[in-house]
Parts: structure tokens; sequence; C-alpha cells
């Protein structure tokens, strides 16, 4: 496995007057990331303050694998949210458990 930091940014179905929370398929989105979590696929991630962007940092094999898995959340299917960015990332100061 390989860690990889993705930034998905807010498509083009982002009601822009609405809360992330208050976004449509709110509930099934964060199921389904709550379940990539539980698993290890996502290690961390959350809202990037002041941007439209998100931050995930994710165990993968390769980008192709993380686009597949992406592809599944409700969100992605909606156009509440695109990938913006896959890089493979490497730590050097700290650790994940």
């Amino acid at each position: 496995m390989h860690l990889f930091a993705v930034t998905r940014s807010r498509g083009p179905a982002w009601d822009g007057g609405h809360a992330l929370e208050e976004q449509a398929g709110w509930s099934a989105h964060a199921d389904f990331m709550d379940a990539l979590a539980a698993e290890g696929f996502v290690a961390v991630g959350g809202p990037l303050e002041q941007t439209d962007d998100t931050l995930l940092i994710v165990r993968a094999q390769d980008a192709a694998e993380i686009t597949a898995r992406l592809a599944a959340d409700p969100w992605t299917r909606s156009g509440l949210l695109v990938v913006k960015q896959i890089a493979p990332w490497q730590v050097r100061l700290g650790r994940l458990g």
C-alpha cells in the first residue's frame, strides 16, 4: 500500500447557498466516507477551511484504485464533488496510526 494526498473540490451540482451538511445526499455521502475510513482506505480527511476543497490521505495501490473507489461516492455520482488532484505522499514528520 502507498499513501496519497487526494484533493477533491466542489462540483457543478454544489449549492453555494447551503452549508456542507445541508447539501443533497449528505447522509449517504457521510456514511460512504465513514465506511472508507473504518476500513482504513481513508486515513484522515476533511474540508480545507476557506476553500472549495477537501483533503484526504488515502492508502491505496495506485491512483486508479482511488478514482474507482471515489466514483462510488454518492456526491461524486451527483456532481457535488470532483477529484481535483491525486498525488503520492511521503510522510517525513510524525506518523499515521
